[in-house]
Order: C-alpha cells, then structure tokens, then sequence
C-alpha cells in the first residue's frame, strides 16, 4: 500500500470494484483493510483474496497472508454486517451521525471488566514499545486502529460499569492517539489531523487528563513540523493548562519542553530559554516514584528534554548550543529509543553544519545513512534538507563528495 500510495479506502474501492466486475457485492470498508493490517483477519474471504490479488497482481501469500490450517473459510459478510461494523467508531467519535443495531440478547448480556481493559493497555504498551523501536510505520498506524475498534465496539456488545466504560474510551483515545503520531513521524499530516478529533472526543468521553495531554500536546507537534506556529502553541496552550500539569511536575516539564521547540520558530530567544529553565525546573521536582502513564515514562526523560533543546536553538540558528543539548541527550537516552537517537543525530548533522564543521557533520550524517534510522521519514527528511545546506556551504569540497558517495550507494542498497 505504501508503494504505491494507496489509502485504506482507496484500497477498499478497489478491491470492491474488482468484486462488482466479478458479479459480487461490495464487502471491503476501511474496517476490513484495517483488519488485514493489524493482522486480525488472517486470511480474507476468496472473493477478496481474488480482489486483492488483481490489484496488486501478485499473490495474497506474497502479500503476507497465511490460510488457516484448521479452520472453514468464514461466510462472506453481507454490506449490511459491512455498514454496521464500520458504523461503530463513527457513532462514538461523533465523526458520523447514526445508531447502531442491537446485538442479540445473549450477547448485549455479557459483561466486560478491568481485566477486559488491562489486555488492552498490553497491547498499547507494545505499540509503545514498537513505535520508540522503529516509528512511523504505516502498520503501527493501522494496528493502533484496530485495537481502538476493538475498545470501542466492547461497549457495544457487553454491558459495563462508569469505570470500565470510561477506562476503555481512554484506552481507545490513546489507540488513536498512537495513531496519530504514527502518522505524523511518517508526515502524513492530513491523517494525523483526522486522528486528532477522534481522539480528543474519545479523550474528553473517558475523563482521562493524562490522555487528553497527550494529544494535544501531539497537536503541536503536528502544526510544529507543518510549519504552522500560531497553531503548534495554540493546542500546546491546550495541553500545558490541563489541571495534570499542575499535580505532576513531569507532564508540565514535557509541556514546557515541546512549547520551546515551538517557540523557537518564531526567533523569540528569551521566550526559549525561558520555556527551557521551566521544563527543567519542572523535571527537578518530579517524583521518580509516582505513578503515571506508559507512554509518558517510556521516553520522557532528561535525555528527551535535551533533544527538544537541540530543536529549539536550531531553530533560533543557535548552533553551539543545539550541538551542545545534543551529545547530552545521546549521551543520555535510554537504549530501546531507537527512532529518538536517529532524530537527536540527524538534528546533531545540522548543528554541526550550522558552525562550519563540515567534516563533523557529515560523519554524523553518513553514520546516521548508513544504520537503520536513516530510513525513518522524519530522519530522512532531515538528511535531505541537510544535502542542500551542504551543497550550499561546501560545494565540491572532499566531504561533499564523499556525502554524495554514501548517498547514492543508499539508495542502490549498497550503503
């Protein structure tokens, strides 16, 4: 899908308009794809493994599918059971108006629990685990969705108490909102904002601050790396006045932390270094052994609070400093945040480029190319705005020759 830019709708018409020129009705929604991505759906229907197999004219093994070894081949969904399924997180998120229809009695008389919500919340810490490994990935994007399907249809079929019920709309905001920043580390920006408002109405149903932060504060990331800064600290303004950051210093440390990197679009430097002495004060003052999300503690550390410094003086074409902020928070960062170092290296390139360390920055950058973060969306973005700053200040010399070199063996596979 990534090769050849097809959405999961985009996909979904497709594949039901080979159905319709083969005499079958159209059982493929966003739903469906999203379940052949996450993994849920094993092996689809033979009208749309034959579907599938003609857009993308190999087969649906090669596709990454596997038949069951021991299992009939399910009945083709009706467009009824189609309509339905994808009408659940619609009616929830309020992105479509409609009501759903009654499951049967047996069903609707199920009840759901915590232990329902803590399989869940296993399942978001390894996406969690999986986006600070690798990020931007499309398949953490669609699983992400998956799962908050899933959180979301429980209530539909099982009857729960208020504290189930609102944990379970936290753990779909925060399914969504994983969502989301997979969509913004790969720079798909048009989804990521889509995202955003299912994930601040599922966010604001489950009375979850913590999670409600996390997306707003998201959102200025998003409308930071747009370009759009007016925007970036608005919804940042939005996640620094939520009442969690008044009783936990560490949610007002990365608040303040991610309002400088904004505010270092604007060249406002005392508003920098005064957003940067807040979030470091914050940070002193938390309590290691308070309890809070995994999300929060999986990457937000002295070592993140640095590498949001190296965003904020670059940004100011405060180079010594970024450069300075970044051999701290490599020196620093935790092992698994594999995704977190290439950025901190990729943003150490350009500060060393910003100086005139010419030969410096492109042995940081030619490491960065030749490992596995050269090939994250947002690291290669970077290298890309680094090829142009280096053909600008060094052109011809040793180094950018020897960067154009590396390149080009990049991308025959031969780095």
């Amino acid at each position: 899908m990534a090769d050849v830019g097809l959405t999961q709708q985009g996909l979904a018409d497709l594949v039901n308009a080979e159905l319709r020129a083969c005499g079958q009705r159209d059982t493929v929604g966003d739903r469906t794809v999203r379940h052949w991505l996450s993994g849920k759906t094993h092996w689809p229907q033979p009208p749309q493994r034959a579907g599938l197999e003609a857009v993308f004219g190999c087969s649906v093994t090669d596709l990454g599918f596997h038949p069951p070894r021991r299992a009939p081949v399910p009945a083709v969904a009706t467009e009824d059971d189609s309509v339905l399924r994808r009408s659940f997180l619609f009616a929830v998120t309020g992105t479509a108006a409609g009501t759903v229809a009654p499951r049967s009695t047996a069903i609707a008389s199920s009840r759901i629990g915590m232990s329902d919500v803590r399989r869940l919340q296993r399942q978001f810490a390894e996406i969690v685990a999986d986006d600070h490994r690798r990020g931007g990935r499309t398949s953490t994007e669609y699983h992400s969705l998956a799962l908050a399907e899933e959180a979301i249809e429980l209530q539909q079929v099982a009857t729960a108490t208020p504290t189930v019920r609102s944990a379970l709309y936290g753990t779909a905001a925060a399914f969504v909102s994983s969502a989301m920043w997979a969509a913004i580390d790969s720079r798909r920006f048009d989804a990521a904002e889509s995202y955003r408002d299912r994930a601040a109405c599922l966010a604001s149903m489950s009375g979850d601050m913590g999670i409600q932060f996390r997306i707003w504060s998201h959102a200025g990331s998003l409308f930071r790396l747009m370009g759009r800064p007016a925007d970036a600290i608005a919804a940042n303004d939005v996640a620094r006045g939520l009442p969690i950051t008044r009783r936990d210093p560490l949610f007002a440390s990365l608040g303040h932390a991610r309002h400088a990197a904004i505010l270092g679009m604007t060249g406002d430097n005392q508003a920098v270094e005064r957003a940067l002495g807040l979030a470091q004060d914050a940070l002193g003052r938390t309590d290691r052994e308070t309890q809070r999300p995994l999300w929060l503690t999986a990457f937000y550390d002295q070592a993140e609070l640095d590498s949001l410094s190296v965003a904020a003086f670059l940004a100011c074409g405060r180079y010594d400093q970024a450069e300075a902020h970044a051999h701290q928070s490599l020196a620093r960062r935790r092992t698994h945040l594999r995704r977190s170092n290439a950025i901190t290296n990729a943003r150490l390139a350009r500060a060393q480029l910003g100086q005139g360390e010419v030969d410096a920055a492109v042995g940081t950058a030619v490491a960065l190319l030749d490992g596995e973060g050269g090939r994250h969306p947002r690291v290669a973005r970077a290298l890309d705005r680094f090829t142009v700053t280096l053909n600008s200040t060094a052109p011809g010399s040793t180094a950018a020759r020897t960067w154009d070199d590396h390149r080009h063996a990049a991308r025959k596979g031969t780095a």
